[in-house]
């Protein structure tokens, strides 16, 4: 069997006409007939080219609005039929089947049509490719005599081969194209799979259908491609990549403007930090170190929230992955470049500041566009867990005082500063706070009194009338003693401890201010 197959007959159907033209052109070049269907077949003809009409290689006409086109012997029975051999070559004769070397197709954009707001059942449904599949299937199968191209990007490599073997195709590329072409269906299939099983009430075609972004799903398909090969993982002797839902949002779309490139660890930092930031409205700065912030704070600008999230610890902030909320301009970047800093990541960055940025040339800048993640995914040994997204707030209204003395007005925002940024600090966390600026964190500690001691031993900025958040309840009020001992005035945790009465009792003695939120946030 050859390894260079000659293409002598092609068979195109495309939604997405980019490059479409040019490459055919190269296929006419080389005497390849051309078959098409609907739009494609026009736009192939109104570029002077000759084209034959899937039907008239059929025998019927495209029906029942388009749903049939290439459903056929006629056209399945030339793709899949075994060049050479005598029985499949005495059956195609007698049926009048002609081969197809070829076959370039493009799914219906079922995706993009989902993504639509208001979007019908009935149109949905319609956006459901079958006949391009079947043929994508059918062809990928046969690829010792076929070809499937499935991606516009591989035209330019695929003209340049057919130019150079005069009009054929290697079987090593004819391998990567199927290879290519399964993983196209089954990201098709499992994006409709996904879509569907959303849909929660039996649903009405010309109505868009009801359905329930929060519930997990039944069966988990994951279908992210690969963005890019990762230098190595957590450790040099890990090798590691970065796979993306496609969507370009988040931290894994994000826009790199300059720097190395991206390590495994500074995209886990990217999106802490990033995430933490999101949880303000006002201007927000968060200094990252191995996913836990060591400094985070509010201002007026961003240079001034800055500022005040590197006094929380400026030695750990060294070598940090930084996030911030609004874009950077100038001045906040002339501080910035002053600290050795892995990345910065934020929704943009002034011409100004990327100017400043541009004389630290391995600082990586990324630009991230919003999103709202609707899962967390961890691996454990064996399967997958899942859950929703921690996406609770809590507001002040929500709160409930425990304590003879309530909270003032300023401890009161100081506790819901701090009970955000505590949400984002790895478990046993306490989180001590004073003018929406931490003071001191710590952060996963194995028992909560620590979490405590070691959050104030790392505090520089005075610890005297700080606030403390506890990311879950104080089991004992050793705990809670050792926030007061530390200079903290007021304190915001879940509650639900059966010891939660001495726990309350002892606030009480300690003067302490303290309010239950109802909701905890373990972050493992």
């Amino acid at each position: 069997m050859g390894t260079e197959k000659r293409i002598r007959r092609a068979l195109l159907s495309v939604t997405d006409k980019s490059g479409l033209v040019e490459f055919a052109r190269i296929l006419a070049g080389f005497d390849v007939e051309l078959i098409s269907t609907g739009g494609t077949a026009r736009a192939l003809r109104e570029a002077g080219l000759e084209v034959q009409d899937i039907s008239d290689l059929t025998g019927f006409p495209e029906m029942l609005d388009g749903r049939v086109k290439t459903l056929h012997p006629r056209v399945h029975g030339g793709l899949l039929y075994i060049r050479g051999n005598p029985e499949h070559e005495a059956a195609i004769s007698a049926h009048g089947i002609l081969p197809i070397d070829m076959v370039i197709v493009n799914l219906y954009a079922f995706e993009k049509t989902a993504a639509q707001p208001g979007v019908s059942f009935g149109h949905l449904i319609e956006n459901i490719d079958i006949g391009g599949p079947s043929m994508v299937r059918s062809a990928a199968k046969n690829f010792e005599d076929v070809a499937i191209v499935t991606r516009v990007g591989d035209y330019p490599v695929l003209i340049e081969e057919l130019q150079a073997s005069h009009g054929c195709l290697s079987r090593a590329t004819r391998w990567r194209l199927a290879q290519q072409a399964f993983a196209t269906t089954a990201a098709y299939d499992t994006a409709i799979a996904n879509t569907l099983e959303r849909i929660v009430e039996t649903p009405v075609p010309g109505e868009p259908p009801m359905t329930n972004d929060s519930a997990l799903p039944s069966t988990l398909r994951i279908n992210m491609p690969m963005a890019q090969s990762l230098r190595y993982g957590e450790n040099p002797h890990q090798h590691a990549a970065l796979y993306t839902d496609g969507t370009g949002l988040g931290v894994a779309g994000a826009t790199q403007l300059q720097g190395k490139e991206l390590s495994y660890n500074n995209l886990v930092d990217l999106d802490a930090c990033w995430e933490l930031t999101r949880e303000f409205d006002e201007p927000m700065v968060a200094i990252i170190k191995h996913t836990n912030p060591c400094g985070a704070a509010t201002g007026a600008s961003v240079l001034e929230a800055y500022q005040r999230a590197l006094a929380c610890d400026p030695v750990s902030a060294f070598g940090g992955v930084i996030g911030i909320n609004r874009i950077v301009d100038g001045a906040a970047a002339e501080e910035i470049a002053k600290l050795f800093v892995e990345a910065i990541a934020a929704p943009g960055f002034t011409q100004e500041a990327k100017d400043r940025f541009a004389t630290k040339k391995n600082l990586r800048l990324v630009e991230v566009r919003q999103t709202t993640p609707r899962f967390v995914i961890k691996q454990v040994s064996g399967g997958l867990l899942a859950q929703d997204a921690d996406t609770a707030r809590v507001t002040e209204s929500e709160i409930k005082v425990v304590t003879w003395r309530p909270p003032t007005a300023e401890e009161l925002r100081n506790l819901l500063f701090a009970w955000r940024v505590c949400k984002h600090v790895k478990s046993n966390a306490i989180v001590y706070a004073r003018d929406n600026q931490t003071v001191g964190i710590g952060a996963g500690q194995m028992s909560r009194v620590d979490a405590a001691r070691f959050g104030a031993q790392k505090a520089v900025l005075s610890l005297n009338g700080t606030v403390a958040a506890s990311d879950a309840f104080f089991p004992f009020p050793d705990g809670l003693e050792a926030v007061a001992a530390a200079g903290a005035t007021a304190v915001i945790q879940p509650g639900g401890s059966v010891k939660d009465q001495d726990v309350i009792a002892a606030a009480d003695r300690l003067g302490l201010a303290m309010v239950f939120t109802g909701i905890r946030h373990f972050r493992h």
